[in-house]
Formats: structure tokens, sequence, C-alpha cells
């Protein structure tokens, strides 16, 4: 499998870079801020990018999408990264969309994928109940009724939660948490009786939010898959999930690194650039090496994916970890190389630490994924 991007991925890497940087980058993300915008994005840009078949990239073309796979998604969320863009894509198609090309009957996946192809409704997953990533830790309970199900119990860090149309919620149908066994998992609509939704801004002026389910009625039609089989395929859908968030690390981590390096030739002491310091030569070159390593990789995981191959697994905690450590390098050396005016909110760098922090976290940080990487090769 040769690490490369063939003509079409390329032209679709150049086009997104370009719109990207026109439509949605980071002085677009600080207007949304400074205007204190309800939605947290723009839904005009949104839809735009549905146009262009982006939020269809890697859903099948029998449900009206592009099929171009995650590694046509996955060159999208570099550069989305890069320019630090907000956008449903990572919630509703990324995470979303695989969860139910993957978990859904038939039905449910001709009535959501061909929506969710064409940019009309967003879904999130509600999955994490504490401060960390422990998807069999869930507690919130779906009891077993005469007309279907009980939802009771409250999700945190649910990303566009109080925009998203559904959400995909899982839920204990049986045993304890701690069990692998006995998740369920769940489509409910946002609006639905017993569910109040609590915006909360992060540190990257991105959205996430708490949501309460208070004696949610859901019928059994709302299930997807088996009841108590859950955990294993929707550890699978996160494999994938984290292989696109490591790109997205990748485009934030290049985008502030390019930076960094423009800073280091326009910034002059004692009459020179400071890039002509060998020690800040230095720090620059170990960024740049990182990077293309973490480059191979992250390709490497999206390829396998579209190839599916068995090591997804090992290969989607290899990428998140190794993302996770450039991602720390990259910002935090920008930080630095910029000096005290990095820390000023007048300059973007900031932006780019903050950003990666929460992607880092999102769905398990570098220990998780360390120890699962080491875990699942036998150490």
């Amino acid at each position: 499998m040769g690490l490369v991007l063939n003509e079409d991925q390329l032209m679709l890497k150049e086009a997104a870079a370009g719109f990207l940087a026109d439509k949605a980058s980071i002085a677009e993300l600080r207007r949304l801020r400074d205007e204190g915008n309800e939605v947290g994005y723009c839904k005009e840009v949104w839809q735009e990018m549905a146009g262009m078949g982006w939020s269809g990239v890697s859903i099948g073309e029998e449900f009206g999408g592009l099929g171009y796979g995650y590694t046509g998604l996955g060159i999208i969320l570099e550069q989305m990264g890069r320019n630090l863009s907000n956008a449903p894509l990572q919630a509703s198609i990324l995470v979303g969309a695989t969860i139910i090309e993957r978990m859904a009957s038939a039905k449910q996946k001709g009535d959501l994928l061909p929506r969710l192809a064409a940019g009309e409704i967003t879904v999130s997953l509600a999955l994490q109940e504490g401060n960390h990533h422990l998807p069999n830790h869930t507690g919130l309970s779906g009891e077993l009724t005469d007309n279907g199900y009980v939802l009771t119990g409250k999700k945190v860090f649910v990303v566009d939660a109080h925009v998203a149309d559904k959400f995909l919620v899982v839920a204990r149908t049986s045993g304890t948490p701690g069990d692998e066994g006995g998740l369920s998992l769940f489509l409910v609509d946002s609006d639905a009786v017993g569910i109040t939704r609590e915006r909360v801004i992060m540190m990257d002026s991105h959205n996430s939010g708490l949501v309460s389910f208070e004696g949610v009625k859901v019928g059994v039609e709302a299930l997807l898959g088996e009841p108590d089989e859950a955990y294993s395929p929707l550890v699978s859908c996160l494999d994938i999930a984290n292989i696109g968030i490591a790109a997205e690390l990748l485009g934030l981590s290049q985008g502030a690194y390019d930076r960094t390096l423009h800073y280091l030739k326009e910034r002059q002491q004692f009459g020179e650039p400071i890039g002509s310091f060998q020690a800040l030569q230095h720090r620059a070159a170990e960024m740049y090496t990182e990077l293309e390593l973490a480059r191979s990789i992250v390709l490497k995981a999206l390829l396998a994916v579209d190839a599916g191959e068995d090591s997804i697994a090992s290969l989607a905690s290899a990428c998140k970890a190794k993302m996770c450590a450039v991602a720390s390098l990259v910002t935090n050396e920008a930080i630095q190389m910029h000096g005290g005016i990095g820390m000023t909110d007048e300059f973007d760098i900031g932006f780019f630490i903050k950003r990666a922090r929460v992607l880092q976290q999102l769905f398990g940080g570098y220990s998780y994924h360390l120890n699962r990487f080491a875990a699942l090769n036998g150490y």
C-alpha cells in the first residue's frame, strides 16, 4: 500500500484548502466567538460544504454519498484542522454516519444516511458520562418496558449538543457500569420529551454540551443493532473516529508549524531573523520530522480503513497516541517560539493549542491509546 494520494485526492485536498481558507478560517472562528453566535458555526457555510459533497464524502453512493471513503474524509478533516474550521462534519459524518452505516438496520440507513449526505440533518453521539473516555462505564439506564425503553441519566461533552437534530445515545440495558456487555445504542430526537440540553462553549470556541435524559420514552424501532451488544461495534466505529480526529490534529499541527516557521523568518533580534539562530533551527527541524512521521501513520490508518484491514484497532490507537504527542510538541513549541505575544489573544497561534487540547481528549487521550495499543499487541 503506497502512502501517497492519487490525483483525485490531491484535487480534493487543494479544493478543501482553498474553500476553508476563504470561508471557514480562524478569522471566521473569531467572528463567531466574539459575536456570541447562538449556533457556533455558520449554517450557510455548512450547506455550501454539503453542496460540494463533503457531508457525503465517506457515505456510499447507494445512500446519496460520494463513496470517496475515509481517506477522502480525512483529507477534508486535515484541512479543517489547519484552518480551525468549525462545522458539524466531525460529529455528524465522521462519528454519526459511521455508526449508522455500521450498526443500523437497512431501513434506518435508508432513512438517515441520504439526509446526512445532503446535509439536511445533524446527529451527535451521546457517550461520555465522566471526565475520562470509558465507554464500558456507561451508567445511563435504558429500562425495557411494554412499549419500548425509558432512558434516564446524563451525558457530557456531547459535540454540538445544543443544535443537533438527533442523538445517538449509548445506554445500559443490562449489567453494571464497567461491564462491556449490556450496552445498547438508541437514536433519539433531540427535542423528545424529557431531554434538556445545556450548551458548553469549550476553550477552543467550539461547541459541546450537557444532555440530561429524564424518563425519555423511545420505541424499540429506535434501537440500533442488537440490545446489550453495542459495545464491540461501537468501539470499532470509535476507532475510525479517532483516525479522523488524528487527521484533524495533523492539519492543526501543520498549521501551527507553518505559522511558526513564518514568524521565525520575520521576527528579528540583534538585527537578524531569529530563524537564523541554530538552537531554534534544531527545534524547528524536530517539529518537521515528527510531522512527517505523523503524516505517514495517519494516511496509513485512513487507507487501512478503506481497505477493510484487520489491524484497524491497533492502528487507530497508535495513530491517535502519536498525533496527541506531536500536537503537544508542535503547539507548545509554537507558543514558546512566538514568545510573550504567543500568549495573547491578538495572535492566532493560541487558538491552535486550545483546539489541540480538546481534540486530544475526545474519545481517549494519549495515555488511554498508548495503553490500549500496548494491550492489543500483547504487552
